[in-house]
């Protein structure tokens, strides 16, 4: 599967994927999300749910930890091999170290299971937003260049030298974001607001995970970095080589 297939997600009402072996929660959350405009399939286990979210195209999975045959981090680390299709964790294991695992692997969000259907609507809205929204007429074919680094908005396509880079889509927005900065430092809050356009504990480490998955992806060292420099206590600039 291609690594852009998550986005070429065919029209109509927003396709998500449940993977979740509790199937009265599968009910659930499927009779709340249909009327508000969704398309809910739901597989329940590790498995079926790499087989459907690589085979078919989805706006966003919604993927349990504690999954028969497979448990959510494989299924996870599975699906991001080949596809970056927006996924949210949902888990009755919410401590911290199962969060920041999830987020390292390439989840997207994360969610208690103790989290209410209306919660679990709202991060939809915001993840699935971006897969049907184009991009401002004014900057939908304009790509972005620092160094050899180059981002379409419009496409949500990122290339690094010739090597095209498989980000989620935090990832995207969160790179993006910075690209569209060079040289100006944005604070972990305004990163929060900008990429992910909600309200988040300002103590909230998600950006410093996807900080560091973006790192990896781009071969950079954060002691010399080429691209992403820390600042520490203040937040993450992106290095303009043309400054």
């Amino acid at each position: 599967m291609d690594a852009r297939a998550s986005q070429q997600v065919p029209g109509g009402l927003p396709r998500v994927l449940l993977v979740d072996d509790d199937r009265k929660l599968c009910r659930l959350l499927s009779g709340y999300l249909g009327p508000m405009g969704y398309e809910v399939h739901a597989v329940h286990d590790g498995p079926a749910g790499v087989a459907a979210a690589t085979e078919e195209s989805w706006h966003a999975v919604v993927l349990d930890v504690m999954l028969p045959g497979l448990d959510g981090f494989e299924v996870l680390k599975r699906i991001r091999r080949s596809s970056n299709v927006p996924i949210l964790m949902l888990t009755a294991r919410g401590e911290e170290p199962d969060r920041i695992v999830g987020l390292e692997i390439g989840a997207d969000d994360y969610l208690p299971k103790t989290s209410s259907p209306r919660e679990l609507l709202a991060r939809l809205r915001a993840v699935t937003r971006r897969q049907s929204l184009a991009a401002p007429a004014d900057r939908a074919d304009a790509e972005l260049v620092v160094g050899d680094l180059r981002m379409n908005p419009g496409t949500r396509v990122a290339v690094l030298g010739d090597q095209p880079l498989l980000l989620t889509a935090v990832e995207f927005d969160l790179l993006l974001c910075l690209v569209r900065a060079p040289g100006r430092v944005k604070s972990r809050e305004q990163l929060l607001e900008e990429v992910r356009e909600r309200d988040y504990d300002v103590f909230d480490r998600s950006i410093d995970v996807h900080i560091s998955s973006l790192r990896r992806k781009l071969g950079d060292d954060p002691r010399q970095p080429r691209f992403i420099e820390t600042l520490r206590s203040v937040g993450y600039r992106l290095i303009n080589p043309n400054a």
